[in-house]
């Protein structure tokens, strides 16, 4: 695949339902994101076919730039997965996939939303907090290469 071109500094990408053409692209971005702790294709494929789960990708110029996913039940919601490609972090498109599920739990019913981020993800830490999101606890040695996970919660009521 031919390098993704530049990214306007002032752009921020349309941000718009995963729909099963943006798979090979998501997984493509998951793995050089995240590694060792990267879904396989086969996971992608199916929480796009699970009643109470919602994704989203990042658009630009038909690439993909970012994805996220959401996992509803009742007044639960729980953040599957979020990515943004290195080319356009810290350019508020993290922000806008949160927004976008923060948005959806609402409109499903949700009233907390949780999630889990790498201790060593201090910008994603610090986007959630700026969210309102609030750490509960952590889970030692819970990704594949030992680091903690950082749990957090929003109350989607009070945003």
């Amino acid at each position: 695949m031919p390098p993704a071109p530049a990214v306007p500094p002032d752009h921020t990408p349309r941000i718009q339902p995963m729909r099963w053409w943006h798979v090979d692209e998501v997984v493509r971005l998951d793995r050089e994101l995240f590694a060792a702790d990267a879904w396989a294709p086969e996971l992608f494929w199916a929480e796009l076919t699970t009643a109470g789960r919602s994704y989203w990708v990042a658009e630009d110029a038909g690439r993909v730039r970012g994805f996220a996913g959401l996992a509803v039940s009742g007044p639960d919601a729980d953040v599957q997965t979020v990515g943004v490609d290195a080319a356009v972090q810290g350019r508020g498109v993290g922000r806008s996939l949160m927004s976008t599920l923060i948005d959806a739990a609402a409109g499903q019913g949700a009233t907390r939303l949780m999630l889990e981020v790498r201790e060593d993800a201090v910008p994603a830490r610090r986007l959630y907090e700026s969210l309102g999101f609030t750490v509960l606890g952590r889970r030692r040695g819970y990704y594949a290469d030992d680091v903690t996970a950082v749990l957090m919660r929003l109350d989607v009521r009070a945003r």
